[in-house]
């Protein structure tokens, strides 16, 4: 039989994973922002507007790369208790 915390990690490895895998493309833009970007120069691949969109998606992924460090610890920590 499989010991209990054995199961437990390895649906969390397996929830993580599908999590990963079923992430889409996402690509957003606050309302001046876009206007600044829509009236730049340029067509789908302008550099600005991919500038903007990577610089979003890293400010909106760096609190949840923060909680998610901060629980690995805690979890970490606690375990060694």
């Amino acid at each position: 039989m499989m010991n209990r915390n054995y199961i437990y990690y390895l649906t969390g490895v397996v929830v993580v994973m599908a999590l990963l895998l079923s992430v889409t493309p996402a690509e957003a833009q606050c309302a001046m922002c876009r206007a600044s970007v829509e009236s730049s120069s340029g067509g789908p691949t302008d550099t600005i507007a991919n500038g903007l969109n990577k610089g979003i998606l890293y400010l909106m992924a760096v609190p949840y790369v923060l909680i998610g460090c901060v629980g690995f610890f805690w979890y970490r920590y606690s375990k060694k208790k």
